[in-house]
């Protein structure tokens, strides 16, 4: 080998070493990747056992079911919750009157025969 390289001109020789440098230097950055991706896959192994490993309690579990629920809800408008509200309470104090028409009547009625029989 060495004598082929007195036999060769330095420009030739030059040439030989930037391949051979161009290559080494290709070499490198492909054998860099495999190393960052046996890293990058070591690191992705552990993320993936400590998921595994950690279990969400009970609380969080509930808080997060619950949260997507919420998310789910068709929530009504302002005007038809105060109209809804006028409702209930109209409805409420219709039934407070005849409850109390009930109640003074049988107690009326109660009072006659109180009276009478005494």
């Amino acid at each position: 080998m060495a004598e082929n390289n007195e036999n060769k001109t330095a420009s030739e020789l030059g040439t030989e070493t930037v391949i051979e440098a161009k290559e080494t230097a290709k070499a490198d950055a492909n054998q860099s990747k495999k190393v960052a991706k046996d890293q990058k896959a070591v690191k992705d192994q552990k993320k993936d056992k400590k998921k595994k490993d950690k279990k969400p309690s009970k609380l969080g579990k509930k808080v997060k079911e619950t949260t997507s629920e919420l998310k789910k809800v068709t929530w009504p408008t302002f005007g038809s919750v105060v109209k809804k509200t006028g409702v209930v309470l109209t409805v409420v104090l219709i039934f407070a009157v005849v409850l109390f028409g009930i109640d003074r009547l049988l107690a009326w009625i109660f009072d006659l025969l109180i009276n009478s029989v005494a």
